[in-house]
C-alpha cells in the first residue's frame, strides 16, 4: 500500500499522504463501494482526477480501519456520511493527502514545489505580506503562503473569501518545515487565529491546521 507518510499529531489529528502509482482497477481494491448510496462519488471524465478521488477514499479507509463514505455539504466541504469525525482532503498531480480528527475542525493542502507560484503574489497577498517576501527561496515562500491560505479557507464556513483581504499570514522565514500563524477576518470584522504547520517531503509541500 503506497502510503508514503502518516503522522499522528498531539492534537489528535492523523495526517496521511498517498503517492498515486496504481491503475484505477488497483485503487478500487483499496476503495470499494464507491457507488454506495451513502457515497457521492460522481464519475469524472479526467483520468487523473478519478485516480485522486480513489486515492483519497483509500487513505480514509486506511486511517479509519473501515469503509467510510465521503460526501460534501452545500459549501463543498467534505464530510463522512457514516462517522462524526472531521476531515479535510487535498490532492495534486500524483499525490493525495488527508487530515482526520475526531473532534476538531481541520484543514490540509498539498502542492508541488516545482510549480510557478508567482501569480499568488498578485492575486492572494496583502501589501503587508508582499513586503516581507524574500528574494531567496521566493517560490517556496509563495507556495507556503498559498497553501496556508487554502487551509484556512477550508476551515471556515464562508464562501467568497478574499484571500488577500481576509486571510493574513504573519511574517515567517521559509524553511523545509515550520509553523505559521494565520489570522482570518470574517465579514463582521471578527478575527480568528489559526496555528498552522508545514513541511516538505521531496518535491512537495504540505500545510495543515494543528
Amino acid at each position: 500500500m503506497p502510503v508514503i507518510d502518516i503522522e499522528k499529531r498531539r492534537s489528535g489529528s492523523i495526517i496521511a499522504v498517498w503517492e498515486i502509482t496504481e491503475t484505477e482497477e488497483m485503487l478500487m481494491q483499496y476503495a470499494p463501494d464507491t457507488n454506495h448510496a451513502l457515497d457521492d462519488f460522481t464519475p469524472v471524465a479526467n483520468p487523473q482526477r478519478r485516480l485522486e478521488r480513489l486515492a483519497v477514499r483509500a487513505l480514509l479507509n486506511n486511517v479509519t480501519g473501515e469503509k467510510v463514505y465521503l460526501r460534501h455539504n452545500n459549501n463543498g466541504r467534505p464530510f463522512l456520511a457514516n462517522r462524526t469525525a472531521n476531515i479535510s482532503i487535498s490532492h495534486t498531480k500524483g499525490f493525495a493527502a488527508i487530515i482526520y480528527n475526531e473532534e476538531k475542525t481541520v484543514g490540509i493542502d498539498i502542492e508541488y514545489l516545482s510549480r510557478d507560484f508567482s501569480t499568488v503574489e498578485k492575486k492572494a497577498l496583502s501589501d503587508k505580506e508582499r513586503k516581507y517576501l524574500s528574494d531567496e527561496h521566493r517560490n517556496l515562500q509563495l507556495c507556503i503562503l498559498w497553501c496556508a491560505k487554502e487551509v484556512v479557507y477550508k476551515c471556515v464556513e464562508e464562501n467568497g473569501i478574499d484571500f488577500a483581504r481576509q486571510i493574513f499570514i504573519e511574517k515567517f522565514i521559509p524553511e523545509r518545515k515550520g509553523t505559521l500563524t494565520a489570522v482570518y477576518t470574517d465579514n463582521d470584522d471578527l478575527e480568528t487565529k489559526f496555528e498552522l504547520h508545514y513541511k516538505t517531503i521531496d518535491d512537495y509541500l504540505i500545510v495543515w491546521t494543528e
